[in-house]
């Protein structure tokens, strides 16, 4: 079961909590978490659809050996959840073997549009089209380009292009209504960013041998944490609270995220968008200007030790650092001991790169700690569907109750929709 220590967060002097604080904190979590229930918000739901779950897993297995590529056209939400679950569960360096490969197109870059051309068969690929309302410009732009192309080979589109939309109406709605193209549904109650463990991940996880079903089974697992009642068991709800108490009382205005494991960089770059979609708001629930928000920073351990850790350790009071830290990434790899004269580096001896990876982690928090620089620990015990389950519900069920302690909508963003209408309404001029 993942673990969160706090240990650093009461170790810091004046830029942490203390103790007390920390636990007079507990005396919003009944309220809070009735609030949230009574906002009929679905993340925390779509992990028992397992309806859904068949459904998916069915027709992965009735494509199998049909499709060399998936890909997936999407953007923010519907892109950033698959590219974590690609690069998890993927080796990082070769090609995949037994099952497709998964591209995601999650921009506009005609570089990307040309270079995926290069490397893809039309007639042994299958394009997967994500947007909620079916009216977002980045993969509505792909879907036309990519659908033409289709056309134009001849090949029937029914068979080559799924879509991932409302269940009721939008534009993705209608057209599978009149072409007769195969759909999946985000749950009307599940915001882009929150979408990973619907379809919008699931599938594409599927198609490439991801289990998803262990992935929902740790996120089942999380959620009960998430739901509960006890303070002293529910990590969500304490992860939240340093979040803002650091930020409201400590002036802490960014929160650093720090893997000690390349292959969850790519889940860095998911809570990025989580955190700053949701909690940057210019207005709270009753409408008055309040300009919340904590800025996401992704870092890499222990390669941003090298880069980063400078300004973390001696510049500005102003970050709390979440590492994610791996009991067992894989098996222990001894470092020989080729030169055993030079003193110089006689400290690599007996050891391996497991160890030596850990101990920089430690080494690194305890730096922190003795700057007073705020930080916590996030442990799993290995890199697998279930413990990813476990980190997407405990960020999501945190930023649920950041929403709550800030007062604002954490399931909206108006920003974005203002810049979606104007580039839309400067196309229209053209």
């Amino acid at each position: 079961m993942l673990s969160l220590d706090l240990t650093n967060i009461f170790a810091v002097g004046s830029h942490g909590m203390t103790k007390k604080q920390f636990r007079a904190q507990k005396k919003h979590l009944k309220k809070y978490l009735r609030d949230i229930q009574l906002r009929a918000q679905g993340f925390y739901t779509v992990v028992d659809d397992m309806a859904t779950v068949r459904d998916i897993e069915q027709y992965a297995k009735d494509v199998r050996g049909k499709f060399d590529d998936v890909v997936v056209l999407g953007i923010g939400g519907s892109a950033l959840g698959t590219i974590c679950l690609r690069d998890t569960f993927s080796h990082l360096y070769a090609d995949y073997t037994d099952a497709p490969r998964l591209h995601v197109i999650d921009n506009i870059d005609p570089m990307m549009i040309e270079e995926l051309e290069d490397v893809i068969d039309l007639k042994r690929t299958l394009f997967i089209v994500i947007s909620k309302s079916g009216t977002t410009p980045e993969p509505m732009s792909a879907y036309f380009y990519f659908r033409k192309q289709l056309e134009q080979a001849k090949l029937d589109v029914t068979k080559h292009i799924v879509f991932v939309t409302d269940p009721e109406r939008g534009v993705l709605r209608e057209i599978s209504w009149d072409d007769g193209i195969r759909t999946f549904d985000i749950p009307k109650n599940v915001g882009g960013r929150f979408s990973v463990l619907t379809p919008v991940g699931l599938l594409p996880a599927a198609l490439i041998g991801i289990d998803i079903k262990k992935l929902l089974a740790g996120a089942r697992d999380m959620r009960d944490v998430f739901f509960s009642r006890s303070f002293n068991k529910n990590a969500p709800y304490q992860l939240a609270m340093v979040q803002h108490f650091l930020n409201v009382k400590k002036g802490k205005t960014m929160n650093v995220m720090m893997p000690y494991a390349n292959k969850l960089y790519p889940f860095a770059n998911w809570y990025r968008q989580l955190l700053a979609e949701s909690i940057g708001k210019k207005k709270n629930r009753k409408g008055k200007r309040v300009y919340t928000g904590i800025t996401p920073v992704n870092a890499l351990g222990a390669t941003d030790q090298h880069s980063q850790s400078q300004l973390y350790n001696e510049g500005p009071h102003d970050k709390l650092i979440m590492f994610i830290a791996v009991e067992k990434l894989t098996k222990q790899i001894r470092i020989p001991n080729i030169h055993p004269k030079n003193k110089a580096i006689a400290y690599l001896k007996n050891t391996s790169f497991n160890e030596l990876l850990d101990i920089e982690r430690t080494a690194t928090t305890a730096s922190y700690t003795k700057n007073n620089r705020p930080n916590i620990t996030i442990t799993i015990s290995k890199i697998d569907e279930y413990h990813l389950g476990q980190l997407f519900m405990l960020f999501e069920g945190a930023t649920a109750f950041l929403g709550e302690c800030y007062g604002i909508d954490a399931f909206n963003q108006p920003g974005v929709e203002l810049s979606k209408k104007l580039t839309k309404e400067a196309l229209l001029k053209k």
